[in-house]
């Protein structure tokens, strides 16, 4: 069933109105294959979008794919279980959304030290794919904190659901054992209800508000096991 609300909730939504309190930012990579809607994922987890940087390359709405690091963000409260290690008043997730395409692997390696923690976003109705095990090796290298988004849920049909949605995450578990992220947690999420065929990249998907599946638990599910960034 679509979420009621399509964006962060009200709460959460970031206070640009309240400057003087104190923000600590912990930067999230999201990576995945091409076209498995990792753009799609972080417009609709920001909340605004006048100061991010999302695929401004020229080639990035021609081709619908992302060429470059895209930054955009959302502001929540400090979690309870973090408030004891910072003093800052909110927390800021800044979002960078990384390209898949394999000739581009160098740019994601070229933002590696920027990342805290990362977003791995599979396509449910392709499941594993090339990039996709490329992704798992850089994401060793950039973090030790994954998160597991199976993507476009909502074009499974039904009767399919259960199956198909076991089905991934056996595949994905099989691929995960002998890494750091065999215990990552796996959440299903349709970042744009039906799609728009170019991974929310396109002329007319900059303003557009998405119908979605499963974000506000994404949303809970990031607060919740998040950690304040240890930076030298």
């Amino acid at each position: 069933m679509a979420d009621s609300n399509t964006s962060v909730p009200q709460d959460e939504e970031r206070d640009d109105s309240n400057a003087c309190c104190s923000v600590v930012n912990v930067n999230i990579g999201v990576l995945g294959h091409v076209d498995s809607g990792k753009t799609s994922l972080v417009r609709v987890l920001s909340t605004h979008f006048s100061t991010a940087s999302l695929d401004k390359h020229p080639q990035s709405k021609e081709r619908g794919i992302t060429l470059d690091l895209g930054f955009s963000a959302f502001t929540t409260d400090v979690p309870a279980h973090i408030q004891s290690e910072t003093n800052a008043d909110k927390l800021q997730y800044t979002l960078v959304d990384c390209p898949g395409h394999a000739s581009l692997i160098r740019t994601i390696i070229g933002g590696a030290q920027i990342i805290d923690r990362m977003i791995l976003v599979v396509d449910v109705t392709k499941g594993i794919q090339t990039q996709t095990a490329e992704c798992l090796v850089i994401g060793e290298i950039l973090t030790n904190d994954l998160i597991i988004v199976l993507n476009k849920v909502d074009l499974i049909q039904g009767d399919e659901y259960e199956s198909r949605l076991n089905k991934i995450k056996t595949a994905l578990q099989a691929a995960l054992k002998s890494t750091r992220f065999k215990n990552a947690p796996m959440i299903p999420v349709a970042a744009k209800v039906g799609g728009d065929g170019k991974a929310g990249v396109g002329q007319n998907s900059d303003n557009v508000i998405a119908e979605t599946v499963g974000l506000q638990n994404l949303v809970d599910l990031i607060r919740s096991t998040t950690r304040i960034p240890q930076r030298a």
